[in-house]
């Protein structure tokens, strides 16, 4: 029996990775034989945490274009040509039934060289405001499937799916508290709170857990720093037996599981597990990204009454105030948790795969 050959792109971040890997996990257990090849950029994230879930991948020598002046943007264009000529052969040589895009600087050439070739096209976007990737390939993809209302301010309302945002096989799973807390060395009866910056760190939110190291002495912390710097702050909770460092957390289904607070980054796929595991978050949107779409992500969550926001220059004045609302007041915290539940989406991979029946 021939496979069904199928190609999906997406990177840098977590926040493109997750939603492809959980579309690629859905694809396998349909009731079709699918062969999968990811398409990532080289020497990003990607490039590891597709082949660790069992996937192929291939890598493009890409990059984005930096927002400050930097020499990386003068061969930007050698870059992205050698990339849609490698994109070309790949395309020509794996012949895809169809190919998904994620979002991400990798998911351009790929998803363009596709659509010029006449091989249906679909992207996701994850977030209120998309991507300059995913605004260029627009006006070319078949199919576009976002996250949120009003995306039509953006992309031609003809080809919008709603569908939210997929979310990781393992976490849709219950997981056992015992062995959160054997992973951890922790113990389930102490509040516990996960402090996540996005996966590749968040310097302002690691800068200020250290200056405020001692207020977490009758907590317990798992805390995700990021590669910048993880040494330094693993050393400085070497002697602290209640904050678990790590520089990224593949257990996420056990921090989770733990978890009475999380504080975390304002990212889509953040919202999304934190809403669809009915969790009492802080979010500190992100005031480097495109459109403060971080900001316009948590607000959507805040209208409802299902999450707390800090503004990254409020960090010093309200984090140990805020933290505080949610530790010392149960009910609150539990209110919190069931409004941001009342908005999460469970089936949205197989809503993209329904998206991918639509234009074939």
């Amino acid at each position: 029996m021939v496979k069904n050959k199928i190609i999906i792109s997406g990177g840098g971040t977590a926040g493109h990775i997750f939603p492809a890997l959980s579309i690629a996990e859905e694809l396998d257990n349909s009731s079709f034989d699918y062969d999968i090849l990811f398409v990532g950029a080289k020497n990003r994230m990607e490039m590891k945490k597709v082949p660790l879930a069992g996937y192929k991948i291939k890598g493009l020598w890409i990059d984005g274009i930096q927002r400050r002046f930097s020499l990386r943007n003068l061969i930007f264009p050698i870059k992205l040509l050698l990339s849609i000529v490698h994109s070309f052969f790949i395309i020509v040589n794996f012949r895809p039934k169809y190919v998904i895009g994620t979002g991400g600087f990798a998911s351009g050439p790929i998803l363009f060289v596709a659509a010029m070739l006449g091989v249906p096209t679909l992207i996701h976007e994850q977030n209120s405001f998309p991507g300059i990737t995913n605004r260029l390939l627009a006006k070319v993809v078949d199919k576009i499937c976002v996250s949120y209302y009003g995306m039509e301010k953006f992309f031609p309302i003809k080809k919008i799916i709603k569908t939210g945002n997929p979310i990781r096989k393992k976490l849709l799973k219950d997981c056992s508290i015992q062995e959160a807390e054997i992973f951890f060395s922790f113990n389930n009866k102490k509040k516990t709170i996960l402090i996540i910056g996005g996966s590749l760190g968040a310097g302002p939110i690691n800068k200020l857990v250290e200056q405020k190291i001692n207020y977490f002495s009758n907590y317990q912390v798992i805390w995700q720093t990021g590669n910048k710097n993880h040494q330094k702050y693993k050393q400085l909770s070497s002697n602290l037996n209640n904050i678990f460092v790590v520089d990224f957390i593949d257990r996420m289904d056990l921090a989770y599981a733990l978890a009475d607070v999380v504080v975390s980054r304002a990212g889509a796929i953040a919202i999304t597990e934190i809403c669809f595991l009915q969790k009492a978050s802080i979010l500190i949107p992100s005031p480097y990204v495109s459109d403060n779409h971080q900001m316009k992500n948590a607000k959507t969550l805040e209208d409802k009454e299902a999450c707390l926001i800090i503004e990254e220059k409020d960090l010093e004045n309200k984090f140990i105030s805020t933290l505080d609302k949610y530790l010392n007041n149960t009910n609150y915290r539990l209110t919190i948790a069931q409004n941001a539940k009342k908005l999460s989406v469970n089936d949205s991979s197989k809503k993209i795969l329904d998206a991918l029946n639509i234009i074939l």
